[in-house]
C-alpha cells in the first residue's frame, strides 16, 4: 500500500540487508560492489515505496534491484575492468555454481570472512559488517578500539579477499576445524548484537538473534561431531529463551533477577538444557559448552533467590582456566558477589582493564551501590552511560543512578 514510512524501510534494512549482500557476493564475487549495490537499492526503496507501497516480498525486491544496479555498473565500467567485469556479468546471468556441503549464502560468507589468510581481528570485524550489518562505529564499540582502526581493518580484509582470490564457499571437511573457532565467535557476536544492540532505541534486534540461531543449527548439521558447535547452539537457545522477559511493556531493560520466569520460552529452555547434557556426556568441555551450562543453571532455578551460585562459580572457575579473558573474569565476579559479598567482587573488578566496556562500569556501579558507596556508584553509572549508544540501556542506567 502507498504511504510506506521510514520505519518500514528501516525494518527491511535490518532484516534483509545482510542476506542481500551475501547473495550479491555470490553473484558477483565482489564485496564492495555488493555493498554499494544494496545501498543503492535501499536508496531507490526510500524514493519509491512511500508512493507505491512496500512490495509483498521486500527482501526479494531489494536483491533484484541491487542485482540490476550492480549489472548496470559493471556494464558501464566493463572497459575499465575488462575480463573481470565480463566474468562477473556472466556469473550474475547464469548464477554461480553451488559449492561446499551446504547451500547457504550467509554461511558461505562467514567462512570466507574467517579465512586463515585474514588477520583474526579483521575476520571478526568484516563478518559483523557483512552479516550483522553493523556500521564501523558499532564494530569499534564491540571491540573497544578506535573507529579508524576498524575502518582500516575492513579495507585491508576486503582487499586481501580480492587480491588473494579467497573462494566464496564453505570449505571442505579437512579445512573446517581450523576455521571453526572464528566462525563460532562471529555467530556468537551476531547473536549478542541482536540480544543487546550496540546502538539505537531498541534493546533487542530479534532478527539477528533468529539469524544467529539459524546459522548455529546449520553449523551443527555441517559438523555434528564438534561439541563446541552444539555448545554454542545450546547457549544461544538458552539465552533466546529469556528474551521475551528481558524487556518491559515499554521496551525497558529487565535484569535476569527481576524477570517474570513464566514468560520464558520453556520449550527452547528444555532443548538447550538437553544439548548441555549431551555435551557433558562427551566430556570435551570448551568455552561455549561451559557458558551454556552456566545459562542452564540459571534456567533451572524456579526463582532468582534459588539460583545455585555455587555451581555457577565452579563453572566460571573452569571457564576462566580455558578462556582467561577480562570479560569472563568480569562475569565471574557476579557469582563471587553473590557467594562472598560485593567487597571481594569489587576488588577483582578493579583489577580488570576494561575501561571502554560499559558493562564493566555498570557492574562496578552495582557493587558500589551494594556497599553503600553512593557517590562512587553514581560516577560509575555515568561512566557506563557514556560508553553505550543504546538508548534503552542508557535509560535503565540513568534510572539506577537517579534512584541512589
Amino acid at each position: 500500500m502507498p504511504g510506506a514510512d521510514a520505519a518500514a524501510i528501516e525494518r527491511t534494512y535490518r532484516e534483509s540487508s545482510g542476506r542481500a549482500v551475501a547473495t550479491l557476493i555470490r553473484f558477483f564475487g565482489d564485496i564492495d560492489l555488493a555493498e554499494e549495490a544494496v545501498q543503492e537499492a535501499f536508496t531507490v526503496a526510500a524514493e519509491r515505496w512511500p508512493a507505491v507501497g512496500v512490495p509483498p516480498n521486500p527482501g526479494g525486491w531489494i536483491v533484484t534491484t541491487a542485482r540490476n544496479k550492480a549489472v548496470d555498473r559493471l556494464r558501464r565500467e566493463s572497459s575499465r575492468y575488462g575480463r573481470e567485469a565480463q566474468a562477473a556479468l556472466l556469473r550474475a546471468d547464469t548464477g554461480s555454481s553451488e559449492t561446499g556441503p551446504l547451500h547457504d549464502d550467509r554461511l558461505r560468507l562467514i567462512f570466507t570472512c574467517c579465512h586463515p589468510a585474514l588477520a583474526p581481528e579483521a575476520r571478526l570485524a568484516l563478518t559483523l559488517r557483512l552479516i550483522a550489518g553493523l556500521q564501523t562505529a558499532g564494530i569499534a564499540r564491540a571491540f573497544l578500539v578506535p573507529e579508524a582502526t576498524v575502518a582500516q581493518r575492513l579495507v585491508r580484509a576486503k582487499r586481501k579477499i580480492r587480491d588473494a582470490g579467497i573462494p566464496y564457499r564453505v570449505p571442505r571437511d579437512a579445512e573446517l576445524p581450523d576455521r571453526l573457532p572464528f566462525v563460532l565467535a562471529v555467530v556468537y557476536l551476531v547473536f549478542n548484537e541482536g540480544y543487546m544492540a550496540s546502538a539505537g532505541d531498541d534493546l533487542i534486534r530479534s532478527e539477528l538473534c533468529t539469524e544467529a540461531i539459524r546459522l548455529a543449527r546449520l553449523l551443527a548439521e555441517l559438523m555434528p561431531d564438534e561439541p563446541e558447535v552444539w555448545g554454542l547452539l545450546a547457549l544461544l537457545l538458552l539465552t533466546e529463551a529469556r528474551r521475551q522477559a528481558r524487556t518491559g511493556p515499554d521496551g525497558s531493560l529487565v535484569l535476569l533477577a527481576d524477570q517474570d520466569r513464566g514468560r520464558w520460552d520453556h520449550a527452547l529452555m528444555a532443548e538447550g538444557a538437553d544439548l548441555v547434557r549431551a555435551c557433558l556426556r562427551r566430556n570435551r568441555p570448551g568455552p561455549y559448552q561451559l557458558q551454556a551450562a552456566i545459562s542452564a543453571v540459571h534456567g533451572d532455578a524456579p526463582t532468582a533467590a534459588q539460583t545455585d551460585w555455587g555451581q555457577i562459580l565452579a563453572l566460571y572457575d573452569q571457564l576462566i582456566t580455558i578462556a582467561p579473558t577480562p570479560v569472563v573474569a568480569l562475569n565471574r565476579c557476579v557469582a563471587v558477589a553473590e557467594l562472598r559479598g560485593p567487597s571481594e567482587a569489587l576488588a577483582i573488578v578493579d583489577q580488570l582493564d576494561l575501561d571502554g566496556y560499559h558493562l564493566f562500569h555498570s557492574t562496578r556501579a552495582d557493587l558500589l551501590r551494594r556497599l553503600g558507596r553512593y557517590d562512587d556508584a553514581r560516577a560509575a553509572y555515568d561512566a557506563a552511560i557514556a560508553r553505550t549508544a543504546n538508548r534503552a540501556e542508557q535509560s535503565f542506567l540513568r534510572h539506577r543512578r537517579d534512584s541512589l
